[in-house]
């Protein structure tokens, strides 16, 4: 058991039924009336984001959560296959409990989250960013440099990203993986 006062980014907590991390979190003392903690929840299970106010000293149930290495393996009819790197065991998600999967590269490294009393996968963490190979991209225009213009580019995932107009087919980049926007060029 904890209480508000202890509310912090990235904790999870049980919450009606399910399990919930704290995206953000901002702490209310109005002029008049009781102090409150307003949070914003993001599900374990589903990926639904939800608001919720609770009020200051309010106990609320922590849940232990571990995060254990895989390894990404491959897509089929039955979701994403991953790979634990210690054990060998295999477990595989749903596109839906994963956050930008047109990013997976297959044999990336992954957080996968589990509840560490049920030892129960609940999710699946990218890496913040990732270096990937641009596949294809028109080729940019010689001297079109005085403005941020960005061209669509194809990547080696298969996935869409938008690029300067620099940036060439072979080219090595590197994006977030939470945005899919571009950051620089990897060496």
């Amino acid at each position: 058991m904890a209480s508000t006062s202890e509310i912090r980014k990235g904790l999870c907590i049980e919450f009606n039924s399910d399990i919930y991390q704290v995206v953000d979190f901002q702490h209310v003392k109005p002029g008049k009336g009781a102090a409150f903690v307003r949070t914003k929840l993001k599900s374990m299970t589903n990926g639904r984001v939800v608001d919720n106010t609770f009020p200051s000293g309010h106990k609320i149930n922590d849940v232990r959560i571990e995060r254990r290495k895989f390894q990404y393996l491959y897509k089929d009819d039955m979701g994403f296959h991953f790979m634990n790197t210690e054990t060998y065991d295999q477990i595989s998600f749903p596109e839906a409990m994963i956050d930008n999967p047109q990013f997976l590269k297959e044999g990336m490294e992954v957080d996968v989250i589990f509840h560490a009393e049920k030892n129960t996968a609940l999710t699946m963490e990218l890496p913040p960013n990732i270096v990937v190979e641009v596949t294809y991209t028109e080729p940019g225009l010689k001297g079109d440099t005085a403005t941020n213009t960005l061209k669509p580019a194809t990547i080696e995932t298969g996935a869409e990203v938008k690029v300067p107009l620099f940036v060439n087919t072979g080219d090595l980049i590197k994006i977030d993986t939470t945005t899919g926007e571009y950051l620089e060029r990897a060496k």
